[in-house]
């Protein structure tokens, strides 16, 4: 056994490198050599010891990107509605910071009147554009100011320019991009808030940008909320970094289907008289025929 030992441990001695995971390999080769075993059973001891003792490295087969987290959002509920403060918070995000490059071809101004905003504070939002118009009567375009029947102006003028400003890339309009995407709130969301660093081993070519929530994990889009304060709200509330991606998503939403809220109070009025209806027809038709139901007949002899 000490000639074993001095075998094992010349390498270490001597000062040679010899890898951890080579140690109880070699060790037990001995031992099955200095026991009188044969070469194929130490062999086959030393090669389970390997396959044991190798490291193994880090995989993983799932090609699903993580989903994201399933949000409280208040809309989620069959009782509530939209969180208006919160949309109208979410335009002002919109307007300030998402309409440099995503569009909404699908909303016009008229939308929100009444429902987001009064109709005066709507006029001044649209008179804020400059929308080309024509033929006039020379039968050239010209400029004038928004009014509420215009839709929302587009950052490019056509799909080449958008690509081109954006490298390459074409930035979705957000019309009804919540309902586009599978749990597209709780996705816009984690998306929003889902920058990092990237990991070791992806490299982030100059444009791209990693999103732990993003298909592939790179996005060409650069935080649009990065940092607080970015956006000043108008009824004083703290524009941070997770308050600003909850108000656009509300009002993302509630652009997909303004009229959500309706739709839903109808539904539970509906939901309610079909109840009411319900009851008071079980009612007349036990009272109408429980005295068929309960009539009893017997068959006697008549009595002569």
């Amino acid at each position: 056994l000490k000639a074993v030992e001095a075998q094992v441990l010349t390498p270490v001695a001597s000062g040679e490198d010899l890898p951890t995971a080579d140690l109880p390999v070699r060790v037990m080769a001995m031992w099955c050599r200095a026991l009188g075993a044969g070469a194929s059973t130490a062999a086959a001891f030393a090669a389970a010891a390997s396959v044991r003792t190798a490291p193994t490295p880090a995989k993983c087969d799932d090609k699903d990107p993580p989903h994201p987290p399933r949000y409280p959002f208040w809309f989620k509920s069959i009782f509530h509605s939209h969180d208006i403060p919160s949309v109208r918070r979410g335009y002002e995000v919109y307007r300030q910071v998402c309409a440099t490059c995503h569009s909404m071809k699908q909303l016009h101004f008229r939308h929100l009147v009444n429902q987001v905003y009064p109709e005066k504070r709507m006029k001044q939002f649209a008179a804020g554009y400059d929308v080309v118009d024509g033929p006039n009567d020379q039968g050239e375009m010209f400029t004038r100011p928004g009014i509420l029947t215009d839709a929302f102006p587009s950052p490019y003028p056509n799909e080449e320019a958008a690509r081109y400003a954006n490298g390459g890339a074409l930035p979705p309009d957000l019309s009804v991009y919540t309902s586009a995407k599978h749990e597209g709130s709780d996705y816009v969301f984690a998306v929003l808030s889902g920058y990092r660093d990237p990991p070791a081993g992806i490299a982030c070519r100059d444009g791209l940008y990693y999103n732990t929530y993003y298909p592939g994990g790179l996005i060409a889009m650069p935080p649009p909320l990065g940092s607080d304060n970015l956006v000043d709200y108008e009824d004083g509330t703290p524009s941070t970094k997770s308050q600003m991606c909850k108000d656009v998503v509300h009002f993302l939403t509630w652009a997909q289907d303004p009229s959500h809220d309706e739709r839903k109070l109808v539904g539970l009025k509906g939901a309610a008289a079909f109840g009411l209806a319900a009851s008071m027809y079980g009612f007349w038709y036990r009272t109408y025929w429980i005295t068929f139901k309960t009539r009893r007949f017997d068959f006697v002899k008549p009595v002569i």
